[in-house]
């Protein structure tokens, strides 16, 4: 299949979908209503409908990779979401019980008063902007993803975080009628993770509502996530339902579950070895296999643009 680049074209329309994907521009097109559309003999619920909504974007001059995009199915079908299961492909069959209607997000912590922001309106305070990005995971894989957001900051200021606010901590979705095998992980949930002030600051952290010109599929982090193109994919949380602005270093699942292994920052970095496998390269999903393999680039490739963050920290230990 032929991907051509984004900048070329609109990011609706930036690669064919496979046939599986006929119903959901059905359900994009305006023929249902929030209450559900019968079909086939069943009901589709509004949070089944919402995962196919196109999404109007503008270019963004922060797209920041010219290399070919990874596949809608690739990108959808191989996921990391414990919530719905450890297997890769497990998310894409279990998370259509994520209720991402209503949806509302809540803000606490270090702020000048505590708010409650509903999606609809998350989606409307900003241009949703497209932006390709480097996707890599701590496992060694990686992919290219053209993300649909606005950067994190312009949330950040609607918050009004106090000075004394020097790290975000973003709390993802979590109800134990729908989780998928919800004991097996040993993770404590609801999934946390975090950013110092100045990292969620930065222009490239993005706040994501879709990909691929439509709302972020439920094993995707329907349906609002952030996204840390240097860092770990683990650090990018999804189906964020609260965000505390801290004065100290918060508690993260990955971090607390296994500190040798998942550090705070989870910068990406060729140098640091997982105890269990090297970070020097990564397989890139959707080649064929003997194009998968490359190296891994230091901050996953980003490192003009958000090094001076880190200016003067030992990064083999603040890892």
């Amino acid at each position: 299949m032929l991907i051509r680049h984004p900048e070329l074209i609109p990011s609706s329309e930036i690669t064919p979908k496979e046939c599986y994907l006929n119903r959901r521009r059905f359900l994009s097109s305006g023929a249902f209503t929030a209450a559900g559309l019968a079909l086939g003999g069943g009901i589709l619920s509004a949070r089944e409908a919402f995962a196919g909504e196109k999404l109007q974007t503008v270019k963004s001059p922060l797209t920041t990779t010219g290399e070919e995009l990874t596949s809608y199915k690739d990108i959808t079908t191989y996921n990391n979401f414990y919530e719905f299961g450890t297997g890769k492909s497990e998310p894409a069959i279990y998370a259509k019980d994520l209720p991402v209607r209503p949806w509302t997000l809540r803000v606490e912590g270090k702020v000048k008063k505590p708010l409650t922001f509903d999606i609809d309106a998350l989606l409307k305070l900003r241009p949703l902007e497209d932006r390709v990005y480097r996707h890599r995971c701590v496992e060694a894989w990686s992919m290219v993803v053209p993300w649909i957001g606005y950067s994190l900051s312009e949330f950040i200021k609607q918050c009004e975080p106090l000075s004394s606010a020097k790290y975000v901590q973003f709390l993802s979705w979590y109800d134990k009628r729908y989780i998928h095998w919800p004991g097996q992980t040993g993770i404590h949930w609801p999934y946390s993770e975090g950013l110092r002030m100045d990292e969620a600051m930065h222009p490239l952290t993005l706040f994501t509502f879709g990909l691929y010109g439509e709302a972020l599929p439920n094993q995707n982090g329907a349906p609002v996530r952030v996204v840390v193109p240097w860092k770990y994919g683990f650090k990018s949380a999804k189906s964020i339902v609260a965000v505390k602005f801290l004065d100290h270093q918060p508690e993260t699942t990955w971090n607390d579950l296994a500190s040798d292994e998942y550090g705070f920052y989870s910068n990406v970095n060729p140098n640091v070895d997982h105890p269990r496998w090297s970070q020097k390269t990564e397989r890139r999903i959707g080649l064929p296999f003997y194009e998968q393999k490359r190296t891994t680039l230091f901050l996953n490739g980003y490192a003009d643009q958000v090094g001076s963050l880190y200016a003067g920290m030992n990064l083999k230990k603040d890892f």
